[in-house]
């Protein structure tokens, strides 16, 4: 497993992360099958295990800080996220303050733990003021429940004015930002994203890098009745299109002729970019974890990624 620092912090995070929005809290996955995939992330080598309070409605941190509790806690890096609405009361959302600090405590109580590695935001606010929002997380730091905070799926210059605010007051500066990006969900990241976030040490922790499992060549031939966009109709409309089925299929000779994987592509494909800190993956079961993990040591060599660019721009 290759490890990366989280932007230019001191912490080193895997390369490869585990979601887990699929695994846990849904019932998207039989809970000893998700058991499975975190054992098997952890014996491979993964440190970093991504959650939310939102996912499952706080079941998911529940799940998964019942599997983690095994392992040394220094061994372990846990993310989890504030922002959505955790119930039907005016202040069980967003970034304010209140929120904030009643929502540490809440995800740390279904963690079984007593920091946060990565505290992110889940959303940006509009109505909470940034300055409010990173007030609050400079506190908690301060305070001890969390080590560093970012952002996730904020615009660029949402990520520039909580940085500069940080700066200014010499609160504790955003780490990290969680946004989608894969080979075929790029430009808002490579565009608005990442200008702002390379030059000032906040590393990407980025999400969906399979497109939602398109990238993999699951779909070449149509939408198998088990799959997630059979299930999921939002997921399909995103991804599912001739021109992505074009890219993906095309895809597939210079996977073949590296000797792996379409998904191992893929992935490493997002590591190219030295701005991310790592791929957050999502598996339901243990041999997809083993076959994603041996993507963070595939370098792709420049003439490769210039025909990869070839196809995708096509």
């Amino acid at each position: 497993m290759q490890f990366r620092r989280l932007g230019d912090s001191g912490m080193k995070v895997s390369a490869i992360s585990i979601g887990g929005w699929i695994n846990f809290g849904e019932g998207k996955v039989a809970e000893d099958n998700a058991r499975a995939v975190v054992e098997t992330s952890y014996a491979s080598g993964i440190n970093f295990f991504d959650l939310a309070d939102i996912y499952g409605k706080g079941e998911a941190e529940k799940q998964m800080g019942a599997v983690l509790k095994q392992y040394p806690r220094h061994t372990l890096v846990i993310s989890t996220k504030v922002f959505w609405p955790m119930s039907d009361d005016v202040n069980d959302r967003g970034l304010s303050r209140k929120h904030i600090f009643e929502s540490i405590d809440k995800s740390l109580k279904r963690l079984q733990t007593d920091y946060i590695d990565i505290y992110f935001c889940h959303r940006a606010d509009p109505d909470t003021t940034i300055m409010e929002t990173c007030h609050a997380m400079n506190d908690l730091i301060n305070m001890g429940k969390v080590l560093y905070w970012g952002t996730s799926e904020w615009e660029g210059h949402q990520i520039l004015e909580a940085y500069d605010i940080c700066r200014q007051y010499g609160w504790h500066l955003p780490k990290t930002e969680q946004p989608q990006y894969s080979m075929i969900y790029r430009e808002r990241v490579e565009k608005t994203i990442l200008p702002v976030t390379r030059s000032r040490g906040i590393g990407l922790a980025v999400f969906s890098p399979l497109g939602q499992g398109m990238l993999t060549g699951k779909y070449d031939e149509g939408i198998p009745a088990d799959s997630r966009f059979n299930r999921e109709e939002w997921a399909k409309n995103r991804f599912v299109n001739d021109a992505n089925i074009r890219k993906v299929k095309a895809l597939k000779p210079i996977a073949d002729e590296l000797g792996i994987t379409r998904g191992q592509l893929a992935l490493a494909w997002c590591l190219r970019e030295n701005g991310v800190s790592s791929v957050i993956t999502g598996a339901t079961r243990p041999e997809q974890v083993a076959e994603n993990v041996k993507a963070s040591e595939i370098k792709l060599s420049d003439d490769v990624i210039t025909q990869i660019e070839g196809i995708l721009n096509s």
